[in-house]
């Protein structure tokens, strides 16, 4: 176990070096530019769309589930224990990069969920789409669809099921000590509950579930940063001076370069917010809409809503906390940090958070690996999914939080390469639909 736990790390190393962050970023960068950064000026009119209703166009389910099955699988523990990785091995300066990757990410998301609706098909159980489709049918290159969709069933069992069930269980371990293995069977169990009845029932039941919840983290946040308000200044320039200089050694803190802090808070930031992976246009080729662009500013927000947003408020609890100076390890930061503040409140309300956000991600992931389970081997496939995706949570409660954080990481980066390949391809394609829609609507 010790020589796959160093491959693995190794690989992810390697993979998540100075080109994919560039490319990353870059491709953010490129797309801003390109789009004339309409992510900024179109922001008002895309948080308006998400209440539009689409009844009599293609698609299975509305503007908002859309937008809530693709938040379902991003909001999870990138928010409270991957933002708490990211500045004990990062620094402070880790949340910069962070916010950087959201900013430039929301033309990225933008971007993917035109093309993935523009070149969607319909097939047996619902509109089906994604990168791999337009890939395939955009780009010319459907090895390179068959490629991603390999990579998006492996990463749906790391980022999407087995980090979620281990950090929930070493969470209510600490919290509330409860074994592992009970709470890997409660979640498999509630999650099979859900995921059986197909992208309809989860449109549903994220519809539900993740605006209170999100609401929900954000008031608790909310309250701590209230009760700390002196700090908060002290706060947002430690993250700003430690973007751009070294930091000590502090208690948990490794010593960490600027490079670290660009490093850990860009993979970080794209675990959290996915911008970039190709996940999120999926669930928004599921949408009922005629037009790519109207559905494609909707997932936009996505983006915003999780790292500039649920994000920065996890950061701001922990840095105007101590715990982050103390030692403390990253998976209960977080909730260490809360406890200052709330005292033993704060643990539980943080426990019940992550398995909240954990089962989400669970939920909309199971969604994404179907789809590209469907493309792979064709609709008969998606049943056998997901009962081993069902199973795959009991495993993932029980094995070793460094094993599936490294494994989520390389599955994400190499989902990354062929989509990012994808996005710049068809960049200009994206650029005429967007014309098309804003010269109508004027």
């Amino acid at each position: 176990m010790q020589a796959l736990e160093s491959l693995i790390k190794t690989l992810s190393d390697f993979v998540w070096g100075p080109p994919m962050l560039t490319l990353l970023v870059g491709t953010g960068l490129y797309l801003t530019i390109l789009l004339k950064g309409m992510q900024f000026r179109t922001l008002p009119l895309a948080f308006k769309l998400i209440f539009s209703k689409d009844h009599h166009h293609e698609g299975d389910i509305s503007h908002f589930a859309a937008l809530m099955t693709a938040l379902a699988a991003t909001v999870g523990i990138g928010n409270i224990v991957g933002v708490a990785t990211a500045i004990t091995l990062g620094g402070p300066g880790a949340v910069f990069w962070m916010w950087m990757t959201g900013l430039v990410g929301m033309a990225t998301k933008y971007s993917e969920a035109v093309l993935a609706i523009k070149y969607r098909e319909k097939g047996p159980h619902g509109m089906r789409g994604g990168p791999m489709y337009y890939l395939a049918k955009g780009a010319g290159l459907p090895w390179l669809g068959t490629l991603f969709a390999v990579f998006t069933v492996c990463a749906a069992f790391g980022i999407g099921n087995m980090t979620q069930a281990n950090a929930t269980a070493k969470i209510f371990e600490a919290t509330f000590q409860i074994a592992p293995n009970i709470t890997g069977w409660v979640l498999m169990i509630l999650t099979g509950l859900v995921i059986l009845g197909g992208i309809k029932s989860i449109g549903k039941f994220t519809s539900f579930l993740v605006p209170v919840m999100i609401l929900a983290y954000i008031g608790t946040a909310l309250l701590v940063l209230i009760l700390n308000a002196e700090k908060i200044p002290q706060a947002f320039g430690l993250i700003f001076y430690h973007a751009f200089n070294a930091s000590a050694t502090t208690g948990g803190v490794v010593g960490a370069t600027v490079a670290a802090a660009m490093r850990y808070g860009i993979a970080r930031g794209v675990f959290s917010n996915e911008s970039g992976l190709g996940s999120a246009p999926i669930a928004a080729a599921a949408a009922r809409t005629n037009d790519p662009v109207k559905q494609a500013l909707v997932s936009m927000t996505q983006t915003f809503i999780d790292t500039l947003v649920v994000c920065t408020m996890t950061a701001l609890v922990i840095l105007t906390a101590t715990s982050w100076t103390q030692g403390v390890s990253a998976a209960e930061l977080t909730s260490a940090s809360m406890a200052e503040t709330l005292g033993n409140t704060g643990s539980i309300l943080v426990a019940i958070a992550t398995a909240l956000f954990a089962y989400s991600t669970l939920i909309g992931w199971s969604y994404y690996g179907e789809k590209a389970i469907e493309y792979l081997l064709g609709p008969r496939a998606i049943a056998v999914f997901r009962v081993i995706f069902t199973a795959a949570v009991i495993v993932g409660a029980n094995v070793s939080l460094t094993l599936v954080w490294d494994f989520s990481d390389l599955m994400n980066g190499m989902m990354a390469i062929p989509n990012l390949i994808g996005l710049l391809l068809l960049a200009k394609v994206v650029k005429a639909e967007t014309n098309r829609y804003f010269s109508e609507k004027h």
